[in-house]
């Protein structure tokens, strides 16, 4: 039985491979630089400055009243079974309990919510752009043979770089839509007990640790909303200073990771 030759590469893969490559190459030299300046400016724009944290914090208040108490109890707040019951009132509805504030809804954050919607764009394009990176440097990675692999291993620690901060990028973005289910919670505690100041007081620390810059790295849930915008923003700067530092550097490497059989690639 004859060998069978290798078959030639799919022509729609190849074209694909050589934009991306195209495309990558274009990320690292272009785009890298652009997003670090972008970063760097907006971290020294005023809208992340700490003079803003006074103005960042809501009214205590939160817009949510405290009722007014008479001989220890508030209206309606007997147990369900021991207030008066309709008799024949065929159009009483049971269901879960709802909290109605008086004075309207209870708004989010509008600051941060602003500040969080000018970041999130600017982390989604660092995901895309990091996988772009990913992949190319995974195409370019030669075969598994003896000899000299110095430059493969080159492109396994730029690569597993890259691989962090396109994970980094994504965990941002998840946990600032946690920062908004958390509070919500809050809310809900300063809704049911209106009388505990602590609450209220801890929606204030909340907001103040969303907004600057909390030095602690944390990876347990408790500490999960604690990344900041300011963290978010200086945190990708770095990043990607250092992605472009450490590709351009080594960039002869990366492209070509062995003097010879380079044209057996992935």
């Amino acid at each position: 039985m004859t060998k069978k030759q290798a078959q030639p590469e799919n022509k729609e893969l190849s074209d694909y491979k050589q934009r991306l490559f195209a495309d990558a190459e274009k990320i690292v030299k272009e785009e890298f630089p652009r997003k670090v300046i972008e970063f760097d400016a907006l971290l020294r724009s005023p809208k992340l400055s700490y003079d803003r944290l006074a103005e960042i914090l809501p009214d205590k208040s939160l817009n949510i009243p405290v009722p007014d108490v008479e001989n220890g109890n508030t209206d309606n707040d007997e147990p369900a079974a021991k207030r008066t019951k309709v008799d024949n009132d065929s159009n009483t509805k049971t269901g879960a309990p709802v909290f109605a504030f008086t004075s309207g809804t209870v708004p989010c954050n509008e600051n941060l919510a602003q500040l969080m919607d000018l970041v999130r764009p600017k982390l989604r394009d660092a995901v895309e752009q990091c996988n772009t990176v990913k992949m190319w440097i995974t195409l370019l990675i030669p075969r598994i043979e003896d000899g000299n692999n110095f430059g493969v291993g080159i492109q396994e620690e730029t690569l597993s770089e890259v691989r962090n901060v396109e994970s980094e990028a994504a965990s941002f973005l998840d946990q600032m839509s946690r920062y908004f289910t958390t509070r919500g919670k809050l809310i809900t505690k300063i809704a049911k007990y209106p009388h505990v100041d602590d609450y209220r007081r801890a929606i204030l620390d909340m907001d103040e640790k969303q907004f600057i810059n909390i030095r602690f790295h944390s990876k347990t849930w408790a500490y999960n909303y604690l990344f900041t915008s300011r963290l978010v923003v200086l945190e990708m700067r770095n990043h990607f200073s250092t992605l472009h530092d450490m590709i351009t550097k080594n960039y002869e490497k990366i492209k070509v990771p062995r003097n010879s059989n380079t044209e057996h690639l992935y």
